[in-house]
Protein backbone atom coordinates (compact mmCIF):
# COMPACT_ATOMS: atom_id res chain seq x y z
CA UNK A 1 0.00 0.00 0.00
CA UNK A 2 2.13 3.30 -0.99
CA UNK A 3 1.32 6.21 0.55
CA UNK A 4 2.10 10.12 0.51
CA UNK A 5 2.30 12.63 3.02
CA UNK A 6 1.27 15.91 1.92
CA UNK A 7 1.66 18.89 3.62
CA UNK A 8 0.17 22.63 3.13
CA UNK A 9 1.53 26.00 4.69
CA UNK A 10 -1.54 28.30 4.95
CA UNK A 11 -2.42 31.21 7.09
CA UNK A 12 -4.09 29.72 11.18
CA UNK A 13 -7.43 31.13 9.70
CA UNK A 14 -7.78 28.91 6.89
CA UNK A 15 -6.30 25.70 8.34
CA UNK A 16 -10.42 24.54 9.52
CA UNK A 17 -11.27 25.20 5.85
CA UNK A 18 -8.12 23.59 4.26
CA UNK A 19 -8.86 20.57 6.87
CA UNK A 20 -12.85 20.00 6.17
CA UNK A 21 -12.03 20.16 2.39
CA UNK A 22 -9.04 17.49 2.93
CA UNK A 23 -11.88 15.19 5.42
CA UNK A 24 -14.11 14.50 1.74
CA UNK A 25 -11.57 12.21 0.86
CA UNK A 26 -11.29 9.95 4.05
CA UNK A 27 -7.34 10.49 4.56
CA UNK A 28 -5.62 7.89 6.70
CA UNK A 29 -4.32 10.61 9.19
CA UNK A 30 -4.88 14.62 9.30
CA UNK A 31 -3.43 16.71 11.97
CA UNK A 32 -1.20 20.14 12.16
CA UNK A 33 1.52 22.15 13.49
CA UNK A 34 1.61 26.14 14.18
CA UNK A 35 4.45 27.96 12.55
CA UNK A 36 5.48 31.21 13.36
CA UNK A 37 3.67 34.25 12.03
CA UNK A 38 0.49 33.12 12.14
CA UNK A 39 0.86 30.12 9.79
CA UNK A 40 0.11 26.25 10.27
CA UNK A 41 1.35 23.50 8.32
CA UNK A 42 -1.04 21.08 7.55
CA UNK A 43 -0.27 17.44 7.18
CA UNK A 44 -2.15 14.74 5.56
CA UNK A 45 -1.91 11.18 5.26
CA UNK A 46 -3.21 9.39 2.34
CA UNK A 47 -3.12 6.97 -0.45
CA UNK A 48 -1.04 7.17 -3.21
CA UNK A 49 -4.31 7.00 -5.56
CA UNK A 50 -5.70 9.65 -3.70
CA UNK A 51 -3.09 12.45 -4.00
CA UNK A 52 -4.44 13.64 -7.44
CA UNK A 53 -7.66 14.69 -6.48
CA UNK A 54 -6.67 15.98 -3.00
CA UNK A 55 -4.34 17.92 -4.91
CA UNK A 56 -6.19 19.48 -7.51
CA UNK A 57 -9.13 20.27 -4.71
CA UNK A 58 -6.31 22.00 -3.07
CA UNK A 59 -5.07 23.89 -5.87
CA UNK A 60 -8.45 25.12 -6.99
CA UNK A 61 -9.48 26.25 -3.70
CA UNK A 62 -6.28 27.85 -2.23
CA UNK A 63 -4.28 28.23 -5.61
CA UNK A 64 -4.83 31.85 -5.44
CA UNK A 65 -3.62 32.60 -2.48
CA UNK A 66 -0.56 34.03 -1.50
CA UNK A 67 2.56 32.30 -0.78
CA UNK A 68 0.36 28.96 -1.97
CA UNK A 69 2.64 25.77 -1.74
CA UNK A 70 1.79 22.27 -1.57
CA UNK A 71 4.91 19.61 -0.66
CA UNK A 72 4.16 15.76 -1.81
CA UNK A 73 6.36 13.29 0.25
CA UNK A 74 6.42 9.55 -0.20
CA UNK A 75 6.17 7.37 2.70
CA UNK A 76 8.01 4.39 2.75
CA UNK A 77 6.32 2.43 5.83
CA UNK A 78 4.36 4.00 8.89
CA UNK A 79 3.70 2.36 12.46
CA UNK A 80 1.31 1.21 13.15
CA UNK A 81 0.11 0.06 10.20
CA UNK A 82 -2.67 2.79 8.57
CA UNK A 83 -5.91 0.91 7.09
CA UNK A 84 -7.92 2.44 4.95
CA UNK A 85 -11.73 3.10 6.22
CA UNK A 86 -14.39 1.47 3.93
CA UNK A 87 -16.38 3.75 1.57
CA UNK A 88 -20.26 3.25 0.54
CA UNK A 89 -22.15 4.80 -1.84
CA UNK A 90 -20.75 7.58 -3.95
CA UNK A 91 -19.13 9.77 -1.66
CA UNK A 92 -16.04 11.94 -3.10
CA UNK A 93 -13.32 9.67 -1.12
CA UNK A 94 -11.67 7.03 -2.88
CA UNK A 95 -13.38 3.76 -4.32
CA UNK A 96 -11.87 1.06 -3.93
CA UNK A 97 -12.17 -0.19 -7.30
CA UNK A 98 -10.55 2.80 -8.51
CA UNK A 99 -7.38 1.12 -10.37
CA UNK A 100 -4.14 2.69 -8.27
CA UNK A 101 -1.05 5.30 -10.06
CA UNK A 102 0.61 7.68 -8.53
CA UNK A 103 -0.53 11.60 -9.28
CA UNK A 104 -0.33 13.42 -12.01
CA UNK A 105 1.22 16.42 -10.10
CA UNK A 106 4.35 13.56 -9.06
CA UNK A 107 4.02 12.44 -12.99
CA UNK A 108 5.09 15.42 -14.50
CA UNK A 109 7.63 16.10 -12.07
CA UNK A 110 9.58 13.00 -12.80
CA UNK A 111 9.15 12.82 -16.69
CA UNK A 112 9.67 16.35 -16.73
CA UNK A 113 13.07 16.09 -15.28
CA UNK A 114 13.91 13.09 -17.98
CA UNK A 115 13.31 15.60 -20.47
CA UNK A 116 15.80 18.23 -19.59
CA UNK A 117 18.22 18.64 -22.82
CA UNK A 118 21.43 18.63 -20.38
CA UNK A 119 25.03 18.06 -20.18
CA UNK A 120 24.60 14.54 -18.15
CA UNK A 121 21.58 13.59 -20.96
CA UNK A 122 24.35 14.16 -23.74
CA UNK A 123 27.01 12.49 -21.91
CA UNK A 124 24.47 9.60 -21.72
CA UNK A 125 23.80 9.40 -25.25
CA UNK A 126 27.98 9.72 -26.19
CA UNK A 127 28.40 7.14 -23.94
CA UNK A 128 25.47 4.55 -24.80
CA UNK A 129 26.80 5.23 -28.11
CA UNK A 130 30.00 3.87 -27.51
CA UNK A 131 28.98 0.76 -25.79
CA UNK A 132 26.26 -0.20 -28.38
CA UNK A 133 28.96 0.29 -31.14
CA UNK A 134 31.65 -1.75 -29.76
CA UNK A 135 29.05 -4.48 -28.29
CA UNK A 136 27.67 -4.72 -32.45
CA UNK A 137 31.58 -4.63 -33.46
CA UNK A 138 32.60 -7.06 -30.76
CA UNK A 139 29.44 -9.18 -31.77
CA UNK A 140 28.95 -9.13 -27.60
CA UNK A 141 25.34 -9.32 -26.42
CA UNK A 142 26.01 -8.46 -22.91
CA UNK A 143 27.65 -5.15 -24.07
CA UNK A 144 24.77 -3.94 -26.04
CA UNK A 145 22.51 -4.80 -23.47
CA UNK A 146 24.51 -2.96 -21.28
CA UNK A 147 23.82 -0.06 -24.12
CA UNK A 148 20.03 -1.10 -23.65
CA UNK A 149 20.16 -0.43 -19.84
CA UNK A 150 21.31 2.90 -20.39
CA UNK A 151 18.43 3.85 -22.11
CA UNK A 152 19.01 7.46 -22.08
CA UNK A 153 16.18 8.09 -25.11
CA UNK A 154 13.13 6.57 -23.12
CA UNK A 155 12.63 9.27 -20.96
CA UNK A 156 12.25 12.10 -23.60
CA UNK A 157 10.02 9.80 -25.64
CA UNK A 158 7.64 9.03 -22.27
CA UNK A 159 8.00 12.73 -21.19
CA UNK A 160 6.85 13.84 -24.79
CA UNK A 161 3.82 10.93 -24.57
CA UNK A 162 2.84 12.55 -21.33
CA UNK A 163 2.99 15.83 -22.56
CA UNK A 164 0.87 14.78 -25.47
CA UNK A 165 -1.84 13.50 -23.36
CA UNK A 166 -2.21 16.69 -21.26
CA UNK A 167 -2.10 19.43 -24.12
CA UNK A 168 1.45 20.53 -22.37
CA UNK A 169 3.42 22.45 -25.01
CA UNK A 170 5.79 23.67 -23.00
CA UNK A 171 6.46 20.05 -22.02
CA UNK A 172 5.57 18.61 -25.47
CA UNK A 173 8.44 20.85 -27.12
CA UNK A 174 11.11 20.73 -24.58
CA UNK A 175 10.72 16.70 -24.65
CA UNK A 176 10.68 16.68 -28.33
CA UNK A 177 14.07 19.03 -28.55
CA UNK A 178 15.59 16.63 -25.92
CA UNK A 179 15.13 13.61 -28.41
CA UNK A 180 16.01 14.89 -31.37
CA UNK A 181 19.28 15.85 -30.10
CA UNK A 182 19.90 13.06 -28.71
CA UNK A 183 19.23 11.16 -32.05
CA UNK A 184 21.39 13.55 -33.99
CA UNK A 185 23.97 13.00 -31.78
CA UNK A 186 23.69 9.28 -31.40
CA UNK A 187 23.53 9.28 -35.35
CA UNK A 188 26.56 11.17 -35.73
CA UNK A 189 28.27 9.53 -33.04
CA UNK A 190 27.85 6.02 -34.48
CA UNK A 191 28.53 7.78 -38.27
CA UNK A 192 32.00 8.81 -37.70
CA UNK A 193 32.54 5.12 -35.90
CA UNK A 194 31.15 3.86 -39.03
CA UNK A 195 33.57 5.29 -41.08
CA UNK A 196 36.89 4.70 -38.62
CA UNK A 197 36.03 0.92 -37.61
CA UNK A 198 35.05 -0.62 -41.12
CA UNK A 199 32.31 -2.47 -39.51
CA UNK A 200 31.48 -5.91 -41.14
CA UNK A 201 27.88 -6.15 -41.70
CA UNK A 202 28.10 -10.41 -41.49
CA UNK A 203 28.05 -9.75 -37.47
CA UNK A 204 25.77 -11.52 -36.33
CA UNK A 205 24.60 -8.92 -33.88
CA UNK A 206 24.48 -6.22 -36.56
CA UNK A 207 23.09 -8.02 -38.81
CA UNK A 208 19.66 -8.51 -36.24
CA UNK A 209 19.66 -4.59 -35.84
CA UNK A 210 18.83 -3.77 -39.62
CA UNK A 211 15.84 -6.06 -40.16
CA UNK A 212 12.72 -5.28 -38.90
CA UNK A 213 9.58 -7.68 -39.16
CA UNK A 214 5.71 -7.40 -37.65
CA UNK A 215 6.63 -9.17 -34.00
CA UNK A 216 8.83 -6.44 -34.17
CA UNK A 217 6.15 -3.58 -33.83
CA UNK A 218 3.81 -6.15 -31.43
CA UNK A 219 6.62 -6.13 -28.86
CA UNK A 220 7.62 -2.60 -29.51
CA UNK A 221 3.70 -1.85 -28.72
CA UNK A 222 3.41 -4.45 -25.68
CA UNK A 223 7.21 -2.32 -23.88
CA UNK A 224 5.81 0.80 -24.51
CA UNK A 225 2.60 -0.06 -22.93
CA UNK A 226 4.27 -1.91 -20.04
CA UNK A 227 6.88 1.39 -19.50
CA UNK A 228 4.08 3.69 -19.45
CA UNK A 229 2.62 2.00 -16.72
CA UNK A 230 5.92 1.58 -14.75
CA UNK A 231 5.84 5.33 -15.12
CA UNK A 232 2.06 5.83 -13.72
CA UNK A 233 2.27 3.48 -11.02
CA UNK A 234 5.67 4.64 -9.56
CA UNK A 235 7.20 1.31 -9.60
CA UNK A 236 10.33 1.50 -11.62
CA UNK A 237 11.48 -1.75 -11.94
CA UNK A 238 9.72 -3.40 -14.67
CA UNK A 239 11.51 -0.60 -16.89
CA UNK A 240 14.69 -2.19 -17.01
CA UNK A 241 12.78 -5.15 -19.20
CA UNK A 242 11.29 -2.24 -21.18
CA UNK A 243 14.40 -0.37 -22.01
CA UNK A 244 15.83 -3.86 -23.11
CA UNK A 245 12.75 -4.74 -25.20
CA UNK A 246 12.20 -1.54 -26.88
CA UNK A 247 15.88 -0.76 -27.11
CA UNK A 248 16.04 2.27 -29.26
CA UNK A 249 20.11 3.17 -29.40
CA UNK A 250 21.14 0.02 -31.08
CA UNK A 251 19.19 -0.35 -33.98
CA UNK A 252 20.14 3.48 -34.42
CA UNK A 253 23.61 2.99 -33.90
CA UNK A 254 23.80 0.52 -36.44
CA UNK A 255 21.68 2.72 -38.72
CA UNK A 256 24.89 5.16 -38.25
CA UNK A 257 27.26 2.44 -38.38
CA UNK A 258 25.82 1.20 -41.70
CA UNK A 259 25.94 4.88 -43.22
CA UNK A 260 29.83 5.35 -42.22
CA UNK A 261 30.39 2.27 -44.11
CA UNK A 262 28.34 2.98 -47.12
CA UNK A 263 25.92 0.17 -46.82
CA UNK A 264 22.26 2.00 -47.61
CA UNK A 265 20.40 -0.63 -47.90
CA UNK A 266 21.39 -2.13 -44.25
CA UNK A 267 20.98 1.22 -42.84
CA UNK A 268 17.59 1.63 -44.15
CA UNK A 269 16.73 -1.38 -42.88
CA UNK A 270 17.87 -0.32 -38.92
CA UNK A 271 16.52 3.01 -39.60
CA UNK A 272 13.04 1.39 -39.97
CA UNK A 273 13.72 -1.09 -36.66
CA UNK A 274 14.69 2.22 -34.92
CA UNK A 275 11.29 4.18 -35.84
CA UNK A 276 9.50 0.87 -35.20
CA UNK A 277 10.44 1.58 -31.67
CA UNK A 278 10.17 5.09 -31.80
CA UNK A 279 6.49 5.16 -33.03
CA UNK A 280 5.31 2.63 -30.93
CA UNK A 281 6.62 3.34 -27.69
CA UNK A 282 5.07 7.17 -28.40
CA UNK A 283 1.41 5.44 -29.34
CA UNK A 284 1.63 3.00 -26.46
CA UNK A 285 2.19 5.48 -24.16
CA UNK A 286 -0.15 8.07 -24.87
CA UNK A 287 -3.19 5.32 -25.40
CA UNK A 288 -1.63 3.99 -21.55
CA UNK A 289 -1.65 7.26 -20.38
CA UNK A 290 -5.38 7.98 -21.41
CA UNK A 291 -6.39 4.42 -20.42
CA UNK A 292 -5.01 5.09 -16.30
CA UNK A 293 -7.08 8.63 -16.43
CA UNK A 294 -4.49 10.95 -17.31
CA UNK A 295 -6.14 14.11 -17.48
CA UNK A 296 -6.10 18.33 -16.43
CA UNK A 297 -6.84 19.59 -13.95
CA UNK A 298 -9.67 22.31 -15.12
CA UNK A 299 -12.40 21.68 -17.79
CA UNK A 300 -11.15 24.26 -20.29
CA UNK A 301 -8.05 22.46 -20.27
CA UNK A 302 -9.70 19.40 -20.30
CA UNK A 303 -10.71 20.15 -24.11
CA UNK A 304 -7.23 21.17 -25.43
CA UNK A 305 -6.08 17.86 -24.40
CA UNK A 306 -8.33 15.71 -26.17
CA UNK A 307 -7.87 17.54 -29.31
CA UNK A 308 -4.36 17.16 -28.75
CA UNK A 309 -4.41 13.55 -27.85
CA UNK A 310 -6.25 12.66 -30.32
CA UNK A 311 -4.24 13.85 -32.88
CA UNK A 312 -1.29 12.33 -32.23
CA UNK A 313 -3.49 9.12 -31.61
CA UNK A 314 -4.13 9.38 -35.26
CA UNK A 315 -0.50 10.08 -36.33
CA UNK A 316 1.51 7.88 -34.73
CA UNK A 317 -1.27 5.37 -36.41
CA UNK A 318 -0.64 6.89 -39.62
CA UNK A 319 2.85 6.60 -39.46
CA UNK A 320 2.31 3.15 -37.94
CA UNK A 321 0.40 2.43 -40.97
CA UNK A 322 2.87 3.75 -43.21
CA UNK A 323 5.79 2.19 -41.17
CA UNK A 324 4.08 -1.34 -41.50
CA UNK A 325 4.07 -0.81 -45.35
CA UNK A 326 7.32 -0.11 -45.71
CA UNK A 327 8.53 -3.16 -43.57
CA UNK A 328 6.95 -5.22 -45.98
CA UNK A 329 8.31 -3.92 -48.55
CA UNK A 330 11.81 -3.79 -47.32
CA UNK A 331 11.73 -7.51 -46.11
CA UNK A 332 11.68 -8.44 -49.86
CA UNK A 333 15.48 -6.88 -49.92
CA UNK A 334 16.59 -7.40 -46.48
CA UNK A 335 19.79 -10.44 -46.55
CA UNK A 336 18.49 -13.22 -44.75
CA UNK A 337 19.75 -13.34 -40.64
CA UNK A 338 21.98 -16.19 -39.93
CA UNK A 339 20.77 -19.29 -38.28
CA UNK A 340 21.39 -19.01 -34.34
Amino acid sequence: MALRLIEMVCPEERGAEVEDLVRQYKPLGLWHDRLLGGQIIVKMLLLAQQAEPVLDSLEGHFGGMEGFRVLVLPVQAAVPRPEPAEEEGDGEGLRPSEPPRISRQELRAEVSASAQLTRIFLAMIALSSLVAAVGMWRNNVAVIIGAMVIAPLLGPNMAFAFATTLGDGPLGRRALKTNLVGIAAALAISFCLGMVLHVSPDIPELLFRTQVSLPDVVLALAAGCAGALAFTTGVHTPLVGVMVAVALLPPLVAAGLMLGGARWAMAVGAGLLFFTNLICVNLAGVATFLARGIRPRTWWETGKAKRAARNALMLWMLLLLALLVAIVLSQRHMPAAPAP
